[in-house]
């Protein structure tokens, strides 16, 4: 939000988990994404493993277009393809698997039938044996490898299923012979910072150099990019600290990864990452079959429910939907639904402190090994915010850093983030329980822009407290190095 349209009031979220929406056929009208964007979307995911450029560049446009239209700040992420295999084009879907049919995965273009898959993967042959496990549409169809001929795998369904054009295909433990980011992953980039997208989402990464790799391609074309890191493989997991050091958030790919680890490993590894991320001020990202039944249904089931909850409780910063938004029947009330799932779970959570260990684990790691002056800054703030039991906590910033360490300890208070760059703006949508606003003032002090907005968009009234954070020493930018407790009179 622009500070120069405050001057109305402004109606914070009920929820501060942010929601992450995947645009596609059944969302990509203007009254739906309005609808999306009122009910809590703050970010709209473009899969860029489906549809063409055309229609993303239209998505884009009219995202942007109904944004400006409600007064929102919505961020766009260009989900990346990457180098995973999918299933060709299918001539007819779906395409129906029965237990113990046998069926061919053919790595060249062939006409599909019940009896050939096409597999966009030529080395397909050198990657699979007699005997290993396929798995088609994120697990939910099983093959076993009977033979290899040439280049074609011979296979007998074990589960069945219907199958559709572009799903993926995994082969757990297998060589792969590709490289995490593609030439057409970079061309991707290239569009979508042509369009001003300056978000991606870079998928199926194994290190660090699969994330430098885009910032460096960006680079050459003179932009700045953040990038996401998407943890859907084994070895990004091994890797996950090099990855973390050199990522602006982490997205956890749970359909992927619970094929390339033990599914039952999933829920710790995934607490796990969580913690990490937390940790380092990473916004991190819940995602893959959240909501799913609700593609179908009008409600999810009590699982889902609690998959939600949970790892709101985890502490990750947002929670994706996928299929839910894009094709499903109910995007608008999968929204709503996860809107009420994250009141609910933030409300409990502060009231019976049930983030209680996530928050002492985070205030004693960092005042044992995190001595940087904007770590301590950070844990002095949240003390003192629920100690004076405020409800704002203000934070001007250049790079959001400062209002994306004060979240990670998930406070009671909204953290009101004030910055005159519209990309950290858009950015901090990505983190729990910030809300951003776009300065257009050009003064060097922030304090009285900053308590003249908030008073004007009726945030505050006399005598309510807030606390605004600093540079008033540091000579670098960014660098927060005090904070200010401010009692709100009728002149501020």
């Amino acid at each position: 939000m622009a500070d120069k349209r405050v001057n109305r009031k402004v109606k914070l979220p009920s929820h501060k988990t942010k929601i992450v929406c995947t645009i596609g056929p059944a969302s990509r009208s203007e009254s739906i994404l309005e609808d999306l964007i009122r009910n809590g979307m703050n970010v709209a995911r473009l899969n860029f493993s489906f549809d063409g450029l055309e229609e993303h560049g239209e998505d884009i446009r009219l995202i942007k277009k109904v944004a400006a239209k409600l007064d929102h700040i919505v961020t766009i992420l260009i989900d990346l393809p990457g180098s995973k295999i999918r299933v060709g084009k299918l001539e007819s879907e779906p395409l129906l698997l029965k237990k113990n049919a046998k069926v061919t995965l053919a790595p060249r273009n062939v006409p599909a039938t019940d009896a050939i898959i096409p597999v966009n993967y030529n080395q397909l042959a050198q990657s699979v044996s007699k005997g290993k496990t396929v798995y088609l549409s994120d697990g939910f169809i099983q093959l076993k490898v009977e033979d290899v001929i040439h280049d074609e795998i011979r296979c007998k369904v074990v589960v069945g299923g219907l199958l559709y054009s572009s799903k993926g295909v995994n082969l757990p433990g297998a060589p792969l012979f590709l490289e995490s980011v593609t030439k057409r992953d970079l061309e991707f980039v290239d569009f979508g910072l042509k369009e001003g997208v300056d978000t991606f989402g870079v998928s199926f990464i194994q290190n660090a150099n699969d994330i430098l790799k885009v910032r460096e391609f960006a680079q050459k074309k003179g932009k700045t990019i953040h990038a996401v890191a998407k943890i859907e493989r084994k070895d990004a997991v091994k890797n996950f600290e090099e990855i973390l050091a050199v990522s602006d958030a982490i997205m956890i790919a749970r359909g992927d990864l619970g094929l390339e680890i033990p599914l039952e490993d999933v829920p710790t590894v995934q607490k796990k990452l969580i913690r990490r991320a937390n940790l380092n001020g990473c916004p991190v990202i819940t995602a893959t079959q959240m909501l799913e039944s609700m593609k179908e249904n009008t409600r999810p089931t009590r699982a889902e429910v609690a998959d939600v909850a949970n790892a709101i409780l985890d502490g990750t910063d947002a929670v994706m939907l996928s299929e839910e938004t894009a094709i499903g029947k109910y995007p608008v009330e999968t929204v709503k639904m996860m809107r009420k799932i994250a009141v609910a779970t933030e409300h409990k959570r502060d009231m019976d402190n049930l983030s209680c260990d996530l928050q002492n684990y985070l205030k004693r790691m960092v005042s044992e090994n995190h001595r940087n002056i904007t770590d301590i800054i950070s844990l002095n703030v949240v003390e003192a915010a629920e100690a004076l039991q405020v409800r704002y906590i203000l934070t001007p910033t250049a790079s959001g850093n400062t209002a994306r360490r004060v979240s990670r300890f998930k406070p009671k208070s909204w953290i009101l983030a004030f910055s005159r760059y519209e990309d950290t703006s858009q950015f901090l949508n990505f983190s729990s329980g910030v809300y951003p606003f776009l300065m257009k003032n050009k003064s060097k002090s922030w304090h009285d822009p900053i308590l003249r907005l908030i008073r004007e968009a009726r945030l505050v009234k006399k005598d309510d407290k807030v606390i605004l954070t600093q540079r008033r020493f540091a000579e670098q930018p960014g660098s927060t190095d005090s904070f200010s407790i401010i009692t709100i009179d009728s002149e501020t």
